[in-house]
């Protein structure tokens, strides 16, 4: 199955402006990628109509990522803590209607870098906690025609949700059509002991998926699986994008964030080209998906 590619706006620049948007999609377009992925890093750096109007006359459609900064929290906090969090996840997938993205995606649950070790309780009682939370976002994105897509995090990032089977059952409660999982490689590659397993796993909650190299660095320049990948994905039914998602180093804050104490290609426009041409070509040599019910090999 051929998808559309896509990258994030963060393998150059943190947060996004529309200046800096101006500049960089039509670079984007114009190497050849079909999706442009925008982060929310707060409601109002970047205007959704004038980006819309940008994007439509490129030729690009758009992904939305919401960001879980510091003091973001929907689970095992305070009440005030948590409707300014939904507060602002409305305004993401405003954002994201506005633009066209079919989803919002990220760890809609809490703040990257927050981590203790969760009581058998807090275990427990996350499932029912977090549809809690979630459930107004979830419906305000239904009335947008927009899905939330929660992303689970390694667990150096998160301690709520690090597995895919985590993530599944902890989403349980809430409808499918409108909240399903958004995978990221590097997550997976951290955490899952097979990724094509875990891929295949996330099912038909599968709503969104990012990729890079192993270390963050150009797909293809590592030791990941990829032929098991996309053949996962394809079992899955996944039709959306595959979108690089990067960092840049030269950002102090979004490299402090991201633990990026180095290049990870030779330049940050390397990093996408490069990426682009590897998955072009991994699609281009994709096998067909084998029949499970034959017994015929997943690689």
């Amino acid at each position: 199955m051929e998808r559309a590619l896509g990258v994030n706006t963060w393998v150059w620049t943190s947060p996004l402006t529309d200046a800096a948007l101006e500049r960089l999609a039509p670079r984007v377009a114009g190497w050849g990628f079909d999706t442009i992925e925008l982060p929310v890093e707060n409601a109002g750096d970047w205007d959704p109509r004038r980006a819309r109007t940008l994007l439509d006359g490129l030729g690009l459609s758009a992904s939305v990522a919401l960001v879980m900064s510091p003091g973001r929290e929907l689970v095992f906090t305070d009440t005030a803590t948590r409707t300014a969090t939904q507060d602002y996840l409305r305004r993401v997938v405003d954002a994201a209607e506005t633009v066209g993205s079919p989803v919002v995606a990220g760890p809609a649950y809490a703040s990257v870098g927050r981590t203790w070790r969760l009581s058998p309780a807090e275990r427990a009682g996350l499932p029912g906690e977090l549809a809690e939370a979630l459930s107004p976002v979830v419906e305000h994105a239904s009335a947008a025609g927009v899905a939330v897509a929660v992303e689970p995090l390694n667990r150096y990032e998160t301690s709520v949700l690090n597995t895919v089977d985590q993530a599944v059952e902890a989403l349980a409660e809430l409808p499918r059509e409108h909240c399903g999982l958004a995978l990221d490689l590097y997550h997976l590659n951290i955490e899952e002991t097979d990724i094509a397993n875990a891929i295949e796993r996330a099912s038909e909650m599968l709503r969104h998926v990012q990729v890079c190299a192993n270390d963050r660095g150009t797909p293809g320049t590592d030791h990941l699986e990829w032929s098991r990948i996309v053949t996962a994905l394809d079992r899955t039914g996944y039709s959306g994008p595959l979108v690089i998602e990067s960092f840049t180093s030269d950002n102090a804050s979004i490299a402090a964030a991201a633990s990026v104490w180095r290049p990870l290609a030779a330049t940050q426009d390397a990093l996408a080209v490069d990426g682009l041409a590897f998955l072009r070509g991994l699609h281009d040599r994709a096998p067909d998906v084998p029949d499970p019910t034959r017994g015929a090999p997943v690689d």
